[in-house]
């Protein structure tokens, strides 16, 4: 059953006040078809019923069914290279010199979806970088989702989810063969950890993290939205670490906390004082 106009807008602005995911009229579509789940999981028998029982019922679980699903969690393992070879070759080295008196990193994978840019994270640091063995190394992954951090956590991938972006030597080193799919090693795992977090919320307390991957987060909240989030993102940044967004993001004209270097074709950012 279609719904109304006034239904649409009604979903549009409560999951734009819970996320700050700003729906497009475009993508009306895929409330429709992300929601019939939700409203089959709480029995009721269509959409339009579920915005009924969402305004007679406005309870916060009922209203996190709906938002979280429709976050968007496109996500693939080494997602457009060119950023992971970056920090292969210039970023982590000059974290780790920084850091070699502490031996001690922390990573946040910021909408981590269901994790596989932070276990690709975890595999960079362990193929690359076998001096690191001993250090204390962690990588946080949050996301909006409860579901997707469940399968993060689980750490378990089907054929066409290892099949973009994890090269055979990988698969075959880092991962092992269960069931119909993959499932990544216990040392790949041990560096990572993954909890539910609001990015546009107030923040719960945080530690300093030497590097933020707030990738492909920006394009579906408002301006306004985007620039207290990496105002929040500045604050939880080591001085001396690195920030980087999507391929198609770029700081907000203005901003200028942040300062922007180009290497090896990938973006990164450096916190102003």
């Amino acid at each position: 059953m279609k719904c109304s106009e006034e239904e649409r807008e009604f979903l549009r602005k409560l999951v734009q006040t819970h996320s700050a995911n700003v729906m497009d009229p475009s993508r009306d579509y895929f409330l429709e078809s992300r929601l019939n789940g939700v409203a089959q999981q709480v029995g009721v028998a269509n959409i339009r019923d579920l915005i009924a029982l969402l305004r007679l019922r406005p309870d916060g679980n009922l209203q996190r069914m709906v938002v979280e699903a429709m976050t968007i969690n496109e996500t693939s393992f080494f997602r457009d290279g060119a950023p992971f070879l970056l920090m292969e070759r210039k970023l982590i080295p000059r974290l780790m010199e920084a850091r070699r008196a502490q031996r001690r990193l922390r990573f946040w994978s910021a909408a981590c979806a269901s994790g596989q840019e932070a276990y690709s994270l975890a595999i960079l640091l362990l193929h690359n970088f076998p001096e690191l063995e001993g250090w204390d190394v962690r990588i946080f992954g949050t996301d909006l989702s409860q579901a997707m951090i469940e399968r993060a956590r689980n750490g378990h991938y089907s054929s066409l989810e290892v099949a973009r972006g994890l090269s055979e030597k990988f698969l075959e080193r880092y991962t092992l063969h269960q069931g119909h799919g993959w499932t990544m090693l216990p040392e790949v795992r041990a560096l990572c950890s993954f909890v539910r977090l609001n990015l546009c919320a107030p923040m719960p307390l945080l530690p300093v993290f030497d590097a933020i991957l707030l990738r492909n987060v920006m394009l579906y909240i408002s301006s306004e939205d985007r620039i207290r989030l990496l105002r929040t993102m500045h604050r939880q940044l080591a001085s001396d670490g690195f920030l980087l967004l999507g391929s198609s993001e770029q700081l907000p004209e203005g901003l200028n906390i942040f300062e922007t270097h180009l290497q090896d074709g990938a973006c990164s950012y450096t916190p102003r004082p």
